[in-house]
């Protein structure tokens, strides 16, 4: 319990417990995230010229001090050794300096400082006072993530005050003493007190540097073990790919399949000729084919007398993959029902029916095909999309519908590939990297507030010629901070900007059944616009929208608004992509990044240097790579030699048995990431 530690009291114990802070072992884990160094203090000459907040050291030589509207405000002249003055400046309430402070008093000082005319002003964020023949000594200052109401300066007193009883109660080494050893790490106990109370910033970085890699050793672990026993499953139906198969599957299409689209299918197919269960993930951009790589995988299944389950989201991504399927498949004599939560009581067992008998050879649905009663007579093939929208439960429990199937992922959002193997270190990977010949590029531009009625006159312009137009804003009501809200905007649009125009709205907080119809009618030609949150970002499939206006677009990462601007040119029109952004954003650089570039792959690298790997759709999610300190593009490095050293821990040890392994496998045990992976991924 956290208030049975010193310094941690009834009142300060709920603070804690907000930030997820209710035991020991949890202060103990709660890192900081930089330091003060407050080891030297700069001469007053030199103040004013790092930037950032600054150390000094000088004896009181004058002192004004005043009271204005319940502020209180001291100022304090010093002079340090070498004569040289500066000031040191307090502001605020109950600050409790106010007559503490007279001539000839030494002080230490810290804070941001201002260059005056007079001189460098430190307006003062701690203090100390020093013994006449006192020598100056600082040292590395921890700065904690704090919140409003419990301040790091008091999780660092409490952490100070406990460091040696939250040590003696440090858990078991995650690292086997002969890698620590390798890798130059001291042990458990000392990193834990070199991360806590530093005696400088390289054994701060080494001490950091030992609890990423071993929470990188821990996912690559569990990822590696998951392979190995998938590897060791030969329960899947190994299925035969006939000689003549793509050829004919390449005749029945009206365009040529791409190399990338070939290369990818082979993949699949060599996957699926094993007796290993297949586990891959399918990338691809917008507009690359992934539907038709999919049909590619369930046309073989279908040859081996085996059905498929292709499981989405949404019951209008299911729907689209249904309407195009179905007629690639057609032609094999592959049938394919349907199963969605708002059918009707009659459809759905009847298309259940046809399923659980065999007669129908693929489901198409959404998260209904996980329902009781939904059974298939040989599922050997189970696709799911934009797989990071489900958990690792919901994903294990369409596969329990059939004895070791194959499985499928596929996703829009392009990851890189660096990001992508440590996510999703269980799968193996496929990339489309090619799109179809013939898309006509979506002209991109990146332009400011003041310009938005021309904007939306060029928007007028193009519904006018007969297409339809997306407006996407990232909030849903006003005083969500100062974010545009797609109610606001779409009433707006509705009675002052395109009073003759019909306009729709969409967002998150509708029902399943109200967001579905409004998506019907945009389908449909009912809607001119819609007004929309990001929920229109992946999937949605409308031909004749041809122009994408993104509102507060330097709040989106390069990779979201490359997902929104895959919602548009999806056929032979040309197409127009608007960022819009504040006049004093200073965004245009990134933004331009869009502008300049068509390629989701690049413009996802592009993403992951500027934003970290944090912003990509899923890796928050269940079964993903939840990173506590690691950060997967400053520390590729280290996950890299992770990845090799769990590679051989397990080559070795299969199991984790052996003593010397123990650490590792109880962090593989307690932690909810690596055990999802444990379970499945």
């Amino acid at each position: 319990m956290i208030e049975n530690l010193a310094g941690v009291g009834p009142k300060t114990a709920p603070l804690f417990r907000e930030l997820n802070i209710d035991s020991a072992a949890a202060l103990l884990d709660y890192l900081p995230f930089r330091y003060d160094d407050l080891r030297f203090p700069t001469p007053a000459a030199r103040l004013g010229q790092s930037g950032s907040e600054e150390n000094a050291v000088g004896r009181v030589v004058a002192v004004k001090e005043r009271r204005v509207r319940g502020l209180e405000i001291v100022e304090a002249e010093l002079a340090d050794d070498s004569g040289d003055r500066f000031v040191a400046k307090w502001i605020g309430r109950n600050r409790y300096v106010y007559g503490r402070f007279h001539e000839g008093m030494r002080l230490f000082v810290r804070g941001r400082v201002e260059r005056s005319f007079s001189g460098p002003v430190i307006n003062v964020v701690t203090y100390g006072t020093l013994a006449e023949d006192q020598p100056y000594r600082g040292e590395l200052v921890p700065v904690y993530r704090a919140s409003k109401d419990l301040a790091s300066r008091k999780i660092a007193s409490v952490v100070k005050k406990n460091l040696p009883r939250l040590i003696a109660g440090a858990p078991a080494d995650p690292l086997p003493a002969y890698l620590a050893a390798e890798r130059g790490y001291g042990s458990i106990a000392e990193a834990y007190r070199a991360v806590h109370a530093p005696d400088t910033p390289e054994e701060a970085e080494l001490a950091r540097e030992r609890f990423v890699f071993g929470e990188f050793l821990v996912l690559a672990t569990a990822a590696q073990m998951r392979r190995n026993e998938r590897q060791r499953d030969h329960d899947a139906r190994a299925l035969r790919v006939p000689p003549d198969l793509l050829k004919n599957f390449q005749d029945s299409l009206p365009f040529p399949l791409t190399d990338a689209q070939r290369r990818v299918i082979a993949e699949i197919w060599n996957d699926m000729g094993r007796d290993v269960p297949m586990n891959r993930l399918l990338q691809g951009d917008v507009g690359s084919g992934k539907t038709l790589v999919a049909a590619g995988a369930i046309l073989l299944a279908a040859r081996n007398g085996m059905q498929s389950a292709l499981m989405a989201p949404t019951e209008l991504l299911a729907w689209q993959h249904a309407s195009r399927l179905a007629p690639l498949l057609l032609p094999f004599g592959v049938t394919l029902e349907a199963v969605f939560g708002s059918q009707g009581a009659r459809s759905r067992s009847a298309a259940v029916a046809k399923l659980a008998g065999g007669e129908a050879s693929v489901a198409v649905g959404t998260h209904a095909l996980l329902t009781q009663g939904v059974d298939f007579d040989r599922l050997g093939l189970t696709i799911i999309d934009e797989q990071h929208r489900f958990g690792v439960e919901q994903r294990a429990r369409l596969r329990a519908k059939g004895v070791s199937p194959h499985t499928l992922h596929m996703t829009a959002t392009p990851i890189p590939r660096t990001l992508a193997q440590s996510v999703y270190a269980d799968l193996d990977l496929s990339v489309i990297d090619e799109l179809p010949p013939g898309r006509t590029p979506i002209a991109t531009y990146a332009v400011r507030t003041t310009r938005l009625p021309l904007v939306y006159e060029f928007v007028r312009k193009n519904i006018a010629a007969g297409h339809q137009a997306y407006v996407v804003a990232p909030a849903i009501e006003e005083g969500e901070s100062a974010l545009t809200s797609v109610v606001t905007e779409a009433e707006r649009l509705k009675k002052d900007v395109f009073s003759e125009l019909r306009v729709g709205l969409l967002h998150g907080r509708l029902g399943a059944r109200e967001k579905e119809e409004i998506m019907r009618r945009f389908v449909s030609g009912e809607l001119d616009v819609l007004v929309s949150t990001t929920v229109v970002e992946v999937g949605v499939d409308v031909a004749n929208a041809t122009t994408m206006v993104v509102l507060d677009a330097h709040r989106y990462g390069l990779a979201q608004l490359h997902q929104l601007r895959g919602r548009v040119g999806r056929a032979a029109a040309k197409s127009y992509c608007i960022l819009v952004y504040p006049d004093d954003a200073g965004e245009r650089d990134r933004l331009e990044i869009l502008t300049e570039s068509t390629d989701g792959f690049k413009i996802a690298d592009e993403d992951l240097r500027l934003r970290g790997p944090g912003v990509f759709a899923g890796t928050a999610q269940s079964g993903a790579a939840d990173l506590r300190l690691g950060d997967l593009v400053r520390d590729i490095d280290v996950y890299r030699a992770a990845k090799l050293a769990a590679e051989r821990i397990v080559g070795n040890d299969p199991q984790l048995e052996s003593p010397e392994h123990a650490g590792l496998r109880a962090a593989l045990e307690t932690q909810p990431t690596t055990r999802a992976l444990l379970i499945s991924s």
